[in-house]
């Protein structure tokens, strides 16, 4: 069980003087998963290119207290299986000390993992290989505009996907990429929020002391693609988790089970989309029809996890 005074007290994986903006989630999102990896544990992180990557390894400094391996947007997943894989190999040849423990980890944001990197997440979760792979989801391709991935939800503005006459921001449903990964039969796949630390850090613990693959989803909030100021980070990733549009829920070796809202905690859509600038127009008279289209749309999915849970 994860205990904030322990957690205060274990080395940070990555440190401070980075560059990414006040606020940012995937920075609170890699911090509370690597608290997760164990106080002692040597931990291998790959990074997809996007914005954790070139706002912590700024040549020539970096934020990282521990192996770090930048690779390319699309195949963050083989490179971090490859290095496993040779430290499995080194390790039968007797080059590594058979006690020897390295866990490995993948970071990438949703453009590198639910697009351009899908491929490549697949295979490596189809081969078995025994790592984590972390989504840090801000819900578009944030390092290079703005531009809208298959993790931006419906109707959110995005830089490709403008808010006019012709459409009211992205016209498509978001991608459900955490039951496609459990499709794949892995041991542990979850999906986490950083505005539920203590669920993270818990799930992230479950990750890494699996053996095989692992994958956690985190919403991981971006004040300057959502448009919302720094400081609101937590509390919008908690109106997610508390208007059913980002459930927490967990398939440990093919069982599901989930975190449920609590009844007096529940709060209609609106209240999340009310913080964000991305969802302003939806508040338009001609617009407010919509809402209550991403109210059925949520209500739907979040059934649909509850019915999985059982």
């Amino acid at each position: 069980m994860a205990n904030i005074k322990s957690l205060s007290e274990t080395r940070e994986r990555l440190v401070g003087g980075h560059r990414l903006c006040g606020g940012c989630g995937a920075s609170v999102a890699v911090r509370q998963v690597l608290l997760g990896a164990g106080a002692d544990t040597e931990v291998v992180v790959g990074s997809a290119t996007g914005c954790l990557e070139v706002s912590t390894t700024a040549l020539p400094y970096s934020s990282w207290n521990t192996s770090f391996i930048h690779n390319a947007f699309e195949n963050a997943a083989a490179t971090i299986s490859g290095v496993e894989a040779a430290y499995r190999g080194l390790k039968a040849a007797g080059k590594i000390a058979a006690d020897k423990e390295i866990k490995f980890v993948a970071f990438g944001g949703d453009g590198g993992t639910y697009d351009i990197g899908l491929q490549s997440l697949s295979g490596a979760l189809e081969r078995g290989h025994d790592f984590v792979y972390v989504c840090y989801d801000n819900n578009a391709y944030m390092n290079t505009g703005i531009q809208r991935s298959s993790a931006t939800p419906h109707y959110s503005w995005a830089t490709t996907a403008e808010v006019g006459a012709a459409q009211p921001g992205k016209p498509q449903r978001r991608k459900d990429l955490t039951s496609i990964v459990a499709a794949h039969h892995i041991p542990y796949v979850a999906q986490a929020s950083v505005g539920n630390w203590k669920d993270l850090v818990e799930k992230s613990e479950k990750a890494f002391n699996t053996p095989g693959p692992a994958f956690l989803n985190v919403l991981a909030p971006c004040p300057r693609g959502w448009r919302y100021t720094g400081d609101q980070t937590i509390e919008v990733a908690r109106l997610a988790f508390r208007t059913k549009f980002w459930p927490l829920y967990e398939v440990q070796d093919g069982v599901w089970s989930m975190r449920e809202v609590r009844e007096k905690d529940l709060l209609p859509i609106e209240e999340f989309l009310r913080v964000q600038g991305r969802f302003k127009h939806l508040f338009a008279p001609e617009n407010e029809h919509l809402i209550a289209l991403l109210q059925a749309e949520v209500d739907e999915y979040y059934d649909y996890v509850r019915e999985r849970c059982g």
